[in-house]
C-alpha cells in the first residue's frame, strides 16, 4: 500500500487529554496543601548521561514543579554500582518527605535492574514496576498503574471509545507496556490477544482487533494490511528515522515537515505503526509524537499525588 495524499483516520491527539489530567492534578495538589498542609513530592533518579534519559527526567521534574509538586533530581555517574544506587533508594524510602520514587530506565549494564526495581518501597513506586505492584495489577486491585498503560486507557475512555465487549490486540509483551495494558483492557471486559516477535502470521491476528495497541519497538511494523477497517490504533512506539526518502514514504502528504526535522536535527520520530498506510484503513490513530507519550508524564504526576494521599492517610 502506497503513501496517501489525504488523511482519513481521525487523529487521537494526546494533548487535550494530558492537559485535562494535569489540571486535575494541579487542583488536587492545591487542595492537599490548603486542607492538610501536604505537598506531594517526587524524587527522580538518573544514572549516567544518556541524552534521551536526561530529556525524560528533566521533563518529569519540570512538570512536577509546574503542577505544584515538590521534586528533586538525583543525577549519578555512569560508573555507579548497584550497591550505591540501592543505598540511595533506601535513603529515599526512609524519608517521610518523599512520596514517589522514579528510577529512570534503562540503567547502565553493570547495574542489576531487577534488584533496583525491587529496592523501591512499593508505596512509593509511582512507576508501578515493583513485583508487589505488578501482582496487585494482575489481581485487578492496583495500588498504582504503570504510567504509559494508564495513559492508553485514559485516552480511550476520555474519547468515549468502547472497550467492553470488543476485540483488542496488543502487539508487544514487555512488563512496562504490553502486559499491563493487556491486563487493563481485560479488566474492562475486552477480549484480549497478546502478540509478540514470535507470533506466526501476525497480520491475520491484528486484523481482527477493534482496538490495536502497538508496543513492540519496531518502526512502522504495523502496516495497512495489519489493521481492521475502522479500528482504533494506539501507537506506543517511539523510533528515530534519519532517512529522508523513508520519511517521505512513511508520512505521505505531511512528509515535508518531517524531512525538515531530519535536516534540522538529524531525525524525526515514527511509532510502531506505518502512519500513511494506517490513515487509509483505521478509524482513529494516535500520532507520534503527540499521542500516548504526552500522557505518560501526566499519569506519573497523578500516581505521585495518590502516593502522597495514601502514605499520609488523607
Amino acid at each position: 500500500m502506497s503513501a496517501v495524499q489525504k488523511t482519513r483516520a481521525e487523529v487521537l491527539d494526546g494533548r487535550p487529554v494530558a492537559e485535562q489530567i494535569k489540571q486535575d492534578v494541579r487542583a488536587e495538589v492545591t487542595r492537599l496543601w490548603q486542607d492538610h498542609g501536604v505537598r506531594p513530592s517526587l524524587a527522580a533518579v538518573q544514572v549516567g548521561d544518556d541524552p534521551a534519559s536526561a530529556v525524560y527526567v528533566r521533563n518529569k521534574v519540570k512538570t512536577s514543579e509546574d503542577l505544584g509538586l515538590a521534586s528533586e533530581h538525583h543525577a549519578l555517574a555512569a560508573s555507579t554500582t548497584t550497591e550505591a544506587l540501592i543505598e540511595l533508594i533506601a535513603d529515599l524510602n526512609r524519608r517521610d518527605d518523599v512520596d514517589g520514587i522514579l528510577v529512570q530506565l534503562p540503567l547502565p549494564k553493570q547495574i542489576d535492574e531487577v534488584a533496583v526495581i525491587k529496592a523501591v518501597d512499593p508505596a512509593k513506586d509511582v512507576d508501578a514496576f515493583h513485583p508487589v505492584n505488578v501482582g496487585l495489577l494482575a489481581m485487578g486491585r492496583p495500588q498504582f498503574v504503570p504510567c504509559t498503560p494508564a495513559g492508553v486507557i485514559e485516552l480511550l475512555e476520555r474519547n468515549q471509545i468502547t472497550i467492553a465487549g470488543v476485540n483488542a490486540c496488543v502487539v508487544g509483551r514487555s512488563q512496562i507496556v504490553g502486559r499491563p495494558v493487556a491486563n487493563l483492557l481485560l479488566q474492562r471486559h475486552a477480549t484480549v490477544t497478546i502478540c509478540h516477535s514470535r507470533t506466526a502470521d501476525l497480520s491475520s491476528i491484528t486484523r481482527q482487533a477493534d482496538i490495536l495497541v502497538a508496543a513492540i519497538g519496531q518502526p512502522a511494523l504495523i502496516r495497512g494490511l495489519y489493521i481492521k477497517p475502522g479500528a482504533t490504533v494506539i501507537d506506543v512506539g517511539i523510533n528515530r528515522v534519519t532517512d529522508r526518502e523513508l520519511a517521505r514514504e512513511l508520512f505521505g502528504d505531511v512528509a515535508e515537515t518531517r524531512i525538515e526535522a531530519i535536516d534540522r536535527r538529524g531525525y524525526t520520530l515514527v511509532g510502531d505503526v506505518h502512519p500513511a498506510e494506517a490513515d487509509l484503513v483505521a478509524g482513529r490513530r494516535t500520532p507520534v509524537p503527540g499521542g500516548v507519550g504526552l500522557l505518560t508524564v501526566a499519569m506519573l504526576m497523578r500516581n505521585t499525588v495518590q502516593a502522597a494521599r495514601r502514605r499520609r492517610g488523607v
